[in-house]
């Protein structure tokens, strides 16, 4: 945040600002516009892409702009753009597309409209910083592929839980510790919660029901413990990771819930507990030394072996525009893939699910996420939560059953998918889903 503060500065003193482009208007994507218009010099939001462009407009006027362009093509966004007004439009390829745009973000939580703006931004040399879990969760591993390929970066946001574990992980490395834990937290964990039931905390606070459902039920943390299982070769302890198990002691004394040999056998693991109070995130690491051992006990770290380093919240919005700078004027990810996926998140049934019944989005009345680790989710067929929504089951599925492949018809000839599979066998020579998506498209009779 040092490097990142003086070097908007001087961007600002040169008129040099990062020129920044949203798809997506909803919650967080409101937040995000009144705080990089009002508190981060250096970086302008120039234009907003919105399936109803009026929603567009509603986020600018949030943040105390009036003057604003509704543009329909290529030319219109450019020359708004160019003029220094704020471009509101339907068809987000264009922000994808524009060569004033420097750090496209992805606003909009689906993986597959979001596969396709994420690949055009790649063909016209365009970064992008996700504020998307879920298609970061679920192919994410070969997007970073393309996005090296194309000569660009495609970032995970700080600010939410994924970027926040990551940057505490480097902090803690840098101090020559070795993490073995990290760790979310959450305040309810009830994967049975559906729209319905959270349809007054979501209008008390202006967000969508199956946004705030997906917190919920526990979907959401899968999807952002899966990035950071991703980012560091982190597995789960089984899938579900805790499954909402309740902490309330001294976050001193996380360390007591794990087994330190068994997470050195592994490397580490990724987690979440619920609670304790006052904590967002957390890091349990070790140190090698003794002698530094020695001088954590006198900073009042305890006795170890594992140490507790905490977060105690998550500022989201606010936090984004640090990551749009790293990526625009350092080149600097903040939770890269090592390689293939770890972790993934597989779909669960919410309730019980009858043949002929098409599964919603995540966050809805069907399927709840559940972090799992990818040999058990390539072995087993399993489902994805990020693309579940759409597909038609083809038996009965009970309820808390991990959906799989064969139990559901695809929808026809989506581009996730394709990237799903591209994944599989780019990073594990694995063709089956590949094999699976042919025999799906072939014409029945």
């Amino acid at each position: 945040m040092i490097i990142v503060d003086r070097a908007l500065a001087e961007r600002e003193r040169d008129g040099r600002p990062i020129r920044v482009g949203m798809v997506g208007a909803g919650f967080m994507g409101q937040g995000l516009t009144n705080q990089i218009v009002n508190s981060v010099p250096g970086m302008r939001m120039v234009a907003v892409a919105n399936r109803r462009p009026e929603r567009a407009r509603d986020v600018f006027r949030y943040a105390g702009v009036d003057d604003i362009a509704n543009v329909d093509d290529q030319a219109a966004l450019e020359d708004a753009i160019r003029a220094g007004r704020p471009a509101v439009t339907d068809d987000a390829l264009l922000l994808a597309r524009s060569e004033q745009v420097d750090v496209l973000v992805d606003v909009t939580g689906s993986v597959e409209f979001g596969a396709h703006v994420v690949l055009e931004a790649f063909a016209h040399g365009t970064h992008i910083v996700l504020m998307n879990a879920e298609i970061d969760a679920t192919i994410g591993p070969i997007l970073h592929v393309k996005a090296r390929e194309a000569g660009v970066i495609m970032s995970a946001c700080e600010g939410d839980e994924p970027g926040l574990e990551l940057n505490l992980v480097r902090w803690v490395r840098g101090l020559g510790l070795i993490p073995r834990v990290i760790g979310n937290v959450k305040g309810l964990q009830d994967r049975y919660r559906n729209p319905t039931t959270q349809e007054g905390f979501a209008r008390q606070w202006g967000q969508n029901p199956y946004m705030v459902t997906s917190f919920a039920d526990g979907s959401k943390i899968s999807f952002e413990q899966t990035i950071v299982a991703n980012a560091t070769g982190f597995g789960v302890l089984q899938r579900g990771m805790s499954r909402g198990l309740e902490f309330n002691d001294d976050p001193q004394e996380l360390p007591r819930l794990y087994d330190l040999d068994v997470l050195r056998e592994r490397g580490g693991v990724i987690d979440y507990t619920v609670g304790p109070a006052g904590v967002k995130i957390f890091v349990l690491a070790e140190h090698p030394d003794p002698k530094q051992q020695h001088y954590l006990k006198l900073y009042k770290m305890g006795d170890g072996p594992l140490y507790t380093f905490t977060i105690p919240y998550h500022l989201v919005h606010f936090e984004v525009p640090n990551a749009i700078a790293r990526v625009a004027l350092f080149g600097d990810e903040v939770a890269p893939p090592l390689g293939g996926p770890v972790v993934e998140v597989c779909a669960c049934a919410k309730r019980d699910l009858h043949a002929g019944e098409v599964l919603d989005e995540y966050g809805g009345y069907t399927t709840y996420g559940e972090a799992v680790n990818t040999n058990e989710m390539r072995t087993g067929r399993y489902l994805p939560e990020g693309l579940a929504e759409g597909c038609t089951l083809l038996r009965d599925v009970p309820q808390d059953a991990v959906l799989t492949y064969d139990d559901v018809a695809l929808p026809p000839d989506r581009l996730g998918d394709r990237l799903r599979a591209e994944q599989y066998e780019h990073f594990a020579g694995d063709r089956w889903l590949v094999e699976h998506l042919a025999i799906a498209a072939e014409p029945i009779g």
